[in-house]
């Protein structure tokens, strides 16, 4: 069993080192249609089940916190990473944004409409991922969405690689769903897309499931 105070401090540490260049290299994103596609279907899912706020976990320097708002979420974001958290409020000072772990939300019982977990889950080892599905699952309103960014492991197990932040996984996208289905979600659905020449070469997965 991975120690999770060890690799959440590893994590918060190295993206404090790289704050400012990963805030460079997502400047702009989602750019590509079918991402900007699957994010507006999480933000009309949320709407379409009653409203509510949204939280990003793992919001890095904000961007995509800033794109909910745009469109038309009330979101707020957290991060590990009391630099990337710096980086956000300062690019976004009209909303909020706390340092923290997404699998201790400082949030009540049923009171979100919505989760967005942008490639927030990559850096979690795989025995320490049903906890945060079961924190999603509880903070989440019945019926509440949750949307899912990640690098698929396509017909293979659970693969570790070398990210250039830190150790990062690749799941096939059959065994997240089985962890958010036990967890009490529901797939409502999933979009790959192959990865673009200047990319590490792992297709990327995306799973909207409901509470």
């Amino acid at each position: 069993m991975t120690d999770s105070s060890t690799y959440l401090t590893v994590t918060s540490q190295a993206y404090d080192a790289v704050a400012g260049l990963y805030a460079e290299l997502v400047r702009g994103e989602p750019k590509l249609p079918l991402e900007r596609a699957i994010v507006a279907a999480f933000a009309d899912s949320v709407r379409a089940a009653g409203g509510g706020t949204v939280i990003e976990v793992g919001c890095g320097p904000g961007h995509m916190t800033a794109h909910l708002r745009e469109l038309g979420l009330t979101a707020f974001g957290i991060d590990l990473s009391p630099a990337m958290i710096g980086l956000a409020r300062e690019s976004h000072p009209e909303l909020r944004f706390e340092v923290g772990s997404m699998d201790a939300l400082e949030v009540a019982d049923g009171e979100l409409g919505g989760i967005l977990s942008w490639y927030s889950i990559i850096h979690t080892p795989p025995e320490e991922l049903p906890p945060y599905f079961a924190e999603f699952r509880r903070v989440l309103a019945p019926g509440g969405h949750l949307l899912l960014g990640f690098f698929e492991a396509e017909g293979g197990p659970v693969t570790p690689f070398d990210h250039k932040v830190t150790t990062a996984y690749r799941w096939p996208i059959d065994d997240l769903v089985k962890l958010a289905v036990e967890a009490g979600f529901a797939e409502v659905g999933r979009m790959s897309r192959e990865p673009l020449a200047e990319e590490r070469q792992f297709r990327r997965g995306h799973l909207l499931l409901r509470g």
